[in-house]
């Protein structure tokens, strides 16, 4: 496709530019919308049902361009790792529920905190600089053995995409709960726009990009790899090429970084307290190493795993919703304990 567009760049350097492109769309769109799946499961009651409304629009977008995507084939994820037929069931379950504590505890996932990064949150950039020390030291360091002896303990699970109908009929029942949760034409347009960057991310490394001689990685959205690549690469870049990856992550700096600008929204914030920011390293570092044995961040596994109709990623996802209402009901009870300890320990008033 390059060479027929007379462009004279390598596979792997328009990945970058590629990611580049599609960062700076999620980055703008995720901060003017506060686009993050912990506001649904574990935010603000109120906030609640308009965010999971919008991650329900963005995940039956993503799934429906992806497997028109495929059905055309003009994509082919048979060979992806979230369709493999051995799943690590074990790893995921551990990792998904350690990613939605951690979640929980730090007030973001990776994606949602990368995005207030750019926007002058100090708290939010520490915990990404965490989340990728975290993922890497699971990937290539002192918790690698360990991550993979769990990963050699798999199941045999059917992927979605084996179920007759599927491609249609998910989708079509996700677009409905969103539609009927009664949200904004706004809030499902966010959505629906979010949601596109998947297949449009499958599309691009998977066709436009697709060369026999020099491939590169078919992937779409996902923060837990990438802002571990990004940060490897930037304390090696004379001995590593940057990629898709690196890309979206520096795209999404950017995009959320003007979102911001133009919004008034940039504020510099950094920690209040030493628990506080013991809270949040607790927060990222369960994400980082939780990322990674579930094969995926919420974005990653939930919204652009589940879009291939993958059971793996399913799975981590609903490991990760259940991890962080765990987390969030155990701290409102913390919360609640503490201030009724604190009002019975009060001077009562003179009678």
């Amino acid at each position: 496709m390059l060479e027929s567009l007379g462009l004279d760049i390598s596979p792997r350097a328009a990945s970058l530019w590629l990611g580049l492109l599609i960062g700076l769309a999620f980055g703008a769109l995720a901060e003017v919308s506060r686009f993050c799946l912990r506001r649904a499961v574990a935010g603000p009651v109120a906030e609640r049902k308009g965010a999971g409304a919008m991650w329900l629009a963005a995940l039956a977008t993503a799934i429906a361009g992806t497997q028109l995507a495929q059905h055309a084939g003009l994509v082919d994820l048979s060979g992806h790792r979230f369709l493999a037929a051995d799943v690590p069931a074990l790893a995921i379950v551990l990792g998904g529920l350690m990613f939605g504590i951690g979640m929980v505890l730090a007030r973001g996932c990776a994606a949602r905190l990368t995005v207030l990064a750019a926007t002058g949150n100090l708290r939010a950039a520490s915990v990404v600089v965490l989340i990728a020390i975290a993922a890497l030291i699971t990937l290539k360091g002192l918790l690698a053995p360990l991550a993979t002896a769990l990963a050699g303990i798999t199941l045999p699970l059917p992927a979605l995409a084996a179920l007759p109908g599927a491609a249609i009929a998910i989708p079509l029942a996700l677009a409905a709960l969103a539609i009927a949760a009664r949200p904004g034409a706004l809030t499902l347009a966010y959505g629906v726009a979010i949601g596109a960057l998947v297949p449009l991310a499958w599309l691009g490394t998977g066709w436009l990009l697709l060369d026999d001689f020099d491939p590169v990685p078919v992937e779409a959205l996902s923060f837990i790899g990438p802002v571990a690549d990004t940060l490897f690469w930037s304390v090696a870049a004379t001995a590593i090429a940057p990629g898709f990856g690196v890309g979206l992550v520096l795209g999404t700096l950017g995009g959320g970084a003007l979102s911001a600008l133009i919004g008034r929204r940039t504020a510099w914030q950094s920690f209040h307290s030493p628990r506080e920011t013991g809270r949040y390293a607790l927060g990222g570092a369960l994400m980082g190493v939780g990322g990674v044995l579930a094969g995926g961040c919420t974005i990653g596994a939930g919204l652009t795993g589940v879009a291939a109709l993958s059971s793996a990623a399913l799975l981590a996802l609903v490991a990760i919703i259940a991890g962080a209402r765990a987390a969030d009901r155990l701290l409102s009870a913390s919360s609640a304990g503490s201030a009724g300890s604190a009002a019975t320990q009060a001077p009562q008033p003179a009678r």
